[in-house]
């Protein structure tokens, strides 16, 4: 393993990232939902250095550190386009792009549905990436801008990759999640896996990061038939009331 990630917890109910390339000691943050809390991470991580910002997309709990990252520590920040919408960019990345972190190289995805330019970041090397808001444990983003037949796409792009690799989702919405999966599956393995969840959130214990073979398995979104299966799933999820 060439790069160390340390996450913790943010806002309400965001995940910040701050990952280290153990090669070179070069250190990136995955978004910038909070600029204090990055900070603190730093200062906690012992790494004393902040060299990149990779945006996911343009939402402001994902670039509000921007400004005030780049301005303390001189970092470069990368993202899709739609991040000027709401904060600074020094490099546009499009799906297919490869961004450095000294010795440690991510792929770029993109992956519309959430937003329209919403992109993903994942090492091939490390078998990990850094999903944003289009995959979550159990679930998917909701669709803002773009169509469930991009989300559609975007999410089997991902269920694509290896199932060994690790998926970093922005997010702790996994328990509301399960209860959704749990309305639309009885498998005995579901129940199982939906009570590991509650569980784990009554011991104050994240449920992030996830694995392609778990969300295979038991994310009802990747488990939709097609793209309109997906359409009504997400539908229903956006009025759920359990």
């Amino acid at each position: 393993m060439t790069l160390t990630v340390r996450q913790f917890a943010c806002l309400s109910d965001n995940y910040g990232f701050l990952i280290r390339d153990e090669a070179t000691g070069m250190v990136a943050t995955v978004d910038t939902p909070d600029a204090e809390a990055v900070l603190a991470e730093i200062e906690v991580s012992g790494w004393g250095r902040l060299d990149l910002i990779l945006n996911t997309h343009w939402h402001p709990d994902h670039t509000g550190g921007n400004e005030r990252l780049k301005a303390e520590t001189g970092c470069e920040i990368v993202g899709p386009e739609e991040v000027r919408r709401a904060a600074p960019l020094d490099r546009v990345v499009v799906d297919g792009d490869l961004v450095r972190l000294g010795e440690t190289v991510f792929e770029v995805t993109a992956a519309p549905g959430h937003t329209l330019g919403h992109v993903v970041y994942r090492s091939i090397k490390d078998d990990l990436a850094f999903v944003g808001d289009v995959i979550f444990a159990l679930g998917c983003g909701r669709l803002f801008e773009g169509s469930p037949e991009q989300m559609w796409d975007s999410l089997n792009r991902i269920a694509a990759w290896p199932e060994t690799t690790t998926l970093y989702c922005a997010h702790e919405y996994t328990a509301s999640n399960a209860r959704f999966a749990l309305s639309l599956d009885d498998r005995p393995e579901m129940k199982a896996h939906a009570e590991a969840v509650f569980a784990a959130r009554e011991r104050g214990q994240p449920t992030v990061p996830t694995t392609v073979a778990a969300e295979r398995r038991f994310n009802p979104f990747l488990r939709a038939a097609d793209a309109a299966d997906f359409a009504a799933r997400r539908a229903a999820k956006d009025g759920f009331k359990g």
